[in-house]
């Protein structure tokens, strides 16, 4: 499986970054993020998952330990790994599962996600998680509805949203990620939580939840909680600077 990777500051020789995207995102999301920690003197890479951004769409593969596994044979140097939503939970698996691959690892509203603890069975969680029909949806309505829901967000970050979807000439828009890939990485998260992963984690962990929610995260042995109440989920497009210092708190 080969995997798009946006590089940023490559060749500066602080300790390297990789930053890992939520569900149905894209690694545009952590633009912000990335120029931060390049103007501290860290490379950074971001990467596409499966069917995420730019990456290919296998016809398989959509599960969180092989995400997992596709960023541990990307051969990048041990990293401080960050994940965000789904992401998280990959991120926990890979410095599980690949110990090798991380120096410190950083959860952003994300890492802990347990499905089958917060819906009562398989198929209420599919119900409530199955992503919306997007065709009758352009992207300058949804650029829109993305400013108004996020007066707070810096246009780069509203297009970085708008490109978790192809954009076509027409404007319309359809899915890079389609819904039973989609559906199949939510069974994963439902079938494969993070939890169990937790005490084969022996490197520093910052957790960084948004809004009201304090994650439980026994199980992990050094973990600091940075939260960040009343933020979006997607903390990392709304806070970008303030992100990025948490991060750089790692290194």
């Amino acid at each position: 499986m080969r995997l798009h990777v946006r590089v940023h500051g490559e060749g500066l020789e602080g300790a390297p970054f990789l930053l890992v995207h939520g569900l149905s995102s894209n690694a545009r999301l952590w633009d912000g993020v990335a120029g931060h920690l390049v103007a501290a003197g860290h490379p950074v890479f971001a990467a596409d998952l499966r069917s995420h951004g730019e990456s290919p769409s296998p016809p398989d593969g959509y599960d969180t330990a092989t995400a997992a596994d596709d960023l541990a044979e990307l051969g990048l140097p041990p990293a401080i790994v960050a994940g965000q939503s789904w992401g998280g939970n990959v991120v926990v698996q890979l410095a599980a599962r690949h110990p090798e691959r991380v120096r410190a690892l950083a959860l952003v509203d994300g890492g802990w996600i347990d499905l089958a603890a917060q819906f009562p069975s398989w198929a209420a969680c599919e119900e409530r998680l199955r992503p919306p029909d997007v065709s009758d949806l352009t992207a300058t309505r949804l650029r829109a509805r993305l400013r108004a829901a996020h007066p707070d967000w810096e246009p780069w970050a509203i297009e970085a949203t708008v490109s978790n979807l192809h954009v076509h000439p027409d404007d319309s828009l359809s899915r890079r990620l389609p819904v039973p890939e989609h559906m199949r990485i939510v069974r994963s998260m439902w079938d494969d939580p993070p939890q169990p992963y937790f005490p084969r984690i022996a490197v520093p962990v910052l957790a960084i939840p948004a809004g009201s929610h304090t994650p439980d995260l026994t199980g992990l042995a050094d973990v600091k909680l940075r939260p960040y109440p009343g933020a979006d989920h997607d903390v990392h497009a709304q806070h970008p600077a303030s992100v990025a210092a948490d991060l750089l708190s790692l290194a």
